[in-house]
C-alpha cells in the first residue's frame, strides 16, 4: 500500500505528458491547416484586399460605385485564377505602399511604376503594363514641352513618379495629395502645368471642357506592376503565374484595346514574365465594347 502515492504520481504525470504531446500535435494541425486555408497569407482568407485610388481613369477610378480601370479588371481577372474574390478600397497613392507593407492591404493596386527607392517598401510582381509621362496645361498656355518648366509652378501628385521627375529636374513642385487636386490647380489657374500618368492626363483634358489640354507626353521609364508586402513571396508568385494565364487567355489584350484604344505598345516592352504570349487585341476574347503613378 505504501507504493500507491509513488504509482499515482507517476501516473499523474504520464497523463500530464501524452496531454502536452496531444496539445503540441493540435498546435501544430492548427498551423498546417492555416496555410492550407490561406496560403497566401492574406488579411482575409479568399478575399484579396487590394488599395486602389477612386479619380485615376483609365487606370483606376471609382464610376458608379463599383471600382474599375485596366489596373483593377486587370486584378480582378489575375485574382480570379486563384480562386480569389477583391475586395477594393480607395486610399491616397502617397500613403498606399506603406498600407500595402504593414498589411491594411495584400496588394497595391495603381499603375505603380517600379523603382529602387521603392523596392525598400514593397515588393513587386512582374511589370504588366507601361506608361507616359503626360504634361498638361491651361488652355492656351505657351507651354508645348517639359524642357519650359522652369521657373513655372508645376503641380504633382505627391509620392508619384511624376514627383520624383519634376524633383529631380529641380522644378521645386507643389504636391498635392490627389489628381482632383491637381485637375483643379489647373483650372483655377493656380498651377501652370501638371506632370501627369499620361492616360490620365488625356482622360481630364477630354473631360474638362475646353479648360485643360495635353501640351506634350514622353515615355515612363519603367513598368507598372502590383505591389505585395515585403517578404510575402507566395503571393507575388501566385500573381505572378496568374498574371500570364490572364495574357495567354487574351484578357490582358482585350482590356487594353478597351482602356486605350490605339494606344501603341513599345516594342521592348514585354508584360509578364515574359514567357506568356499575349494575343493581339483583335484575337482577344470580345468584350462590351496606361499610365504610370
Amino acid at each position: 500500500m505504501r507504493f500507491l502515492p509513488a504509482l499515482t504520481r507517476a501516473a499523474a504525470l504520464g497523463a500530464a505528458t501524452i496531454l502536452a504531446a496531444t496539445a503540441l500535435t493540435a498546435c501544430g494541425d492548427d498551423s498546417s491547416s492555416d496555410a492550407t486555408a490561406n496560403p497566401y497569407g492574406l488579411a482575409q482568407p479568399g478575399v484579396l484586399r487590394a488599395g486602389t485610388l477612386t479619380d485615376a481613369p483609365p487606370n483606376v477610378y471609382l464610376k458608379d460605385g463599383k471600382f474599375t480601370g485596366f489596373d483593377n479588371d486587370l486584378l480582378t481577372a489575375v485574382a480570379g485564377k486563384l480562386g480569389l474574390t477583391v475586395e477594393f478600397v480607395g486610399t491616397d497613392f502617397s500613403a498606399l505602399l506603406s498600407q500595402v507593407n504593414n498589411r491594411k492591404f495584400d496588394v497595391g493596386s495603381s499603375s505603380i511604376t517600379i523603382t529602387e527607392a521603392r523596392k525598400k517598401t514593397v515588393d513587386f510582381g512582374n511589370g504588366y503594363d507601361f506608361g507616359y509621362f503626360g504634361l498638361d496645361v491651361p488652355a492656351g498656355s505657351p507651354i508645348t514641352s517639359f524642357d519650359q518648366l522652369t521657373g513655372k509652378r508645376v503641380v504633382v501628385v505627391q509620392g508619384t513618379v511624376q514627383d520624383d521627375y519634376a524633383t529631380g529636374k529641380q522644378l521645386n513642385p507643389v504636391r498635392v495629395p490627389d489628381y482632383n487636386g491637381a485637375i483643379n490647380q489647373l483650372k483655377a489657374g493656380t498651377a501652370d502645368a501638371w506632370i501627369a500618368p499620361a492616360e490620365i492626363g488625356e482622360k481630364s483634358a477630354a473631360d474638362s471642357n475646353g479648360k485643360i489640354t495635353v501640351a506634350a507626353k514622353q515615355l515612363s521609364p519603367a513598368p507598372t506592376a502590383y505591389a505585395v508586402a515585403k517578404g510575402n513571396d507566395k503571393l507575388r508568385e501566385a500573381l505572378n503565374k496568374s498574371l500570364d494565364e490572364v495574357i495567354a487567355d487574351g484578357t490582358w489584350s482585350r482590356l487594353q484595346a478597351q482602356y486605350y484604344p490605339g494606344r501603341p505598345i513599345p516594342a521592348d516592352f514585354t508584360p509578364g514574365s515574359g514567357t506568356a504570349q499575349a494575343p493581339s487585341a483583335s484575337a482577344a476574347p470580345s468584350a462590351s465594347a496606361s499610365a504610370a503613378s
